[in-house]
């Protein structure tokens, strides 16, 4: 097995990371191209697909060159990618709109409107909350708005949707993208029926749902020569970037939990039965035929530490003054300052919140400062403030399933050792570390081995997922946090006034 290879493209929300694993998860290379968020008006959050695309080939072409590994060594690609994009698409399936991305809020109204015209037995079906991050809460929009490339498109994708449909031709889309629509009954594994009425479309014009084992053939030789592959490597469809960085730390056990925070963050369980949460507070999705992932995601996560890094840089008030302190001395920073942040509590709601709230116009805000309180203590609080997020989540899925069995934790705050800390704290639980921070990318490479038969089960994964020293919390702080949660839930359903 060590002369063969296995790659995992993950399209994320500001970049496409193509990662290069041997089968026993080591990582041999990994290749990252960036993309802007484009924001033509207020609340709008869009990307250029074809940029997207183009980021995708290159990712792959100069992994394959820098690595210099033969194309005839790599036996598959698995795709994973970020969650809640649509296109409008024309009868020769060529964009009519940008990529509208989860965190474009346009369509708030209309996921209002449909919390209350719908309620909680459509929820029970497809086991997304509405919020306006869902294409169908987009969709709703654009029907009402009557936008013009809604009334002119012949179907609608995401971006992984389209990528397959440009490189394979095959209009498909796996279980847990399509449940990420807001719009799939995930017992039935159909597009539901009721809220194809409402948009007054049809099921042909959205993908054919799929399995994440589905296998894509047939690429082109121009293609293939375009991303340094062999025409003949077929690609897996894979799942969305939440199940696949669980699957890729090794958290395929009832209970397992994973903690997530790249540009925004999540915490999520798998298992082998939907947990519907009937007060609306986490989603559930389809995995594939047997499996659902549970949770809850937040809008603001490492996009905090980057708003602080623009909010404490100096702008040229004075010759040669200008300054933008890096992430890492942000961190050091917030080091300074105890757990509990001197007693500043942050809520980080700068780009609305989904779970538990779900609440497209919540604003975030600085409570209990004074005059005592200085950087270290905001930027410390603000740290805090996205895991306490993710723990309010937390709490509804240990109503659901119990305490986590084992916490992990992935994606770019792994690289932070008082941000991992914090968590560890917060949740009173040892902390378990993966090597790689790509997990969605191994979950997706892994998923396109097992779809192969080149690896037993989605569970064997555990034996190749290389693992670092744990962190365990400490009581002190976990008794701290265990108090400020308590003013930090009453704060998040208590201030109408940060609603904007």
């Amino acid at each position: 097995m060590n002369d063969r290879y296995v790659i995992g493209l993950d399209i994320g929300t500001t970049s496409t990371k193509a990662v290069l694993f041997h089968y026993d998860g080591a990582v041999i290379g990994e290749l990252e191209v960036e993309y802007p968020i484009l924001r033509p008006q207020a609340d709008w959050a869009e990307q250029d697909p074809d940029e997207i695309v183009n980021a995708s080939k290159q990712a792959i072409r100069l992994l394959m060159e820098r690595t210099s590994v033969s194309p005839s060594a790599v036996t598959a690609v698995g795709i994973s990618s970020a969650m809640h994009s649509i296109i409008c698409l024309n009868e020769d399936k060529q964009p009519l709109s940008n990529a509208i991305i989860w965190a474009d809020t346009r369509s708030s109204e209309q996921a209002a409107q449909l919390r209350l015209s719908l309620g909680s037995q459509f929820m029970k079906r497809t086991g997304t909350p509405f919020h306006p991050m869902t294409p169908f809460c987009k969709l709703t929009w654009m029907k009402q708005k009557k936008y013009p490339p809604f009334i002119e498109a012949s179907s609608f994708a995401s971006i992984k949707e389209y990528l397959c449909l440009l490189w394979f031709g095959e209009h498909v889309v796996d279980y847990a993208t399509a449940s990420s629509y807001g719009m799939f009954d995930i017992d039935a594994c159909v597009w539901d029926v009721e809220a194809l009425q409402l948009l007054q479309l049809s099921s042909e014009q959205f993908g054919k749902p799929v399995p994440p084992t589905y296998t894509l053939y047939g690429m082109s030789a121009a293609l293939a020569d375009e991303l340094g592959l062999l025409p003949s490597t077929p690609f897996v469809v894979g799942a969305t970037d939440g199940p696949l960085a669980n699957l890729g730390v090794g958290a395929t056990g009832e209970g397992d939990t994973v903690i997530t925070i790249g540009t925004s963050g999540a915490i999520r369980q798998l298992s082998y039965r939907p947990m519907v949460d009937e007060h609306q507070r986490t989603f559930c999705y389809r995995v594939d035929d047997h499996l659902f992932v549970s949770g809850g995601a937040t809008n603001n996560g490492g996009i905090v530490l980057h708003w602080l890094q623009k909010l404490f840089a100096i702008n040229g008030l004075e010759k040669n003054a200008s300054f933008t302190p890096s992430y890492d001395s942000l961190l050091r920073l917030a080091e300074q300052s105890p757990a509990g942040a001197n007693g500043v509590l942050f809520l980080p709601y700068l780009n609305g919140e989904r779970a538990p709230i779900w609440d497209g116009a919540a604003r975030g805000s600085f409570v209990g400062l004074g005059m005592s309180h200085h950087q270290p203590d905001m930027i410390r609080a603000a740290l805090e403030g996205t895991i306490f997020s993710l723990y309010h989540v937390g709490q509804t899925l240990r109503e659901m399933s119990g305490r986590p069995t084992r916490l992990f934790a992935n994606g770019g705050f792994s690289r932070s050792r008082l941000w991992l800390q914090i968590a560890a704290d917060m949740f009173n639980q040892e902390l378990l570390l993966p090597k790689s921070h790509q997990s969605a990318a191994w979950g997706a490479a892994w998923y396109s081995l097992y779809a192969l038969g080149e690896v037993p089960s989605l569970a064997a994964i555990k034996n190749s997922v290389p693992m670092t020293n744990s962190i365990l919390p400490v009581t002190e702080h976990s008794l701290v946090y265990e108090k400020n949660f308590t003013f930090y839930e009453k704060l998040a359903t208590s201030l109408p006034m940060l609603r904007k």
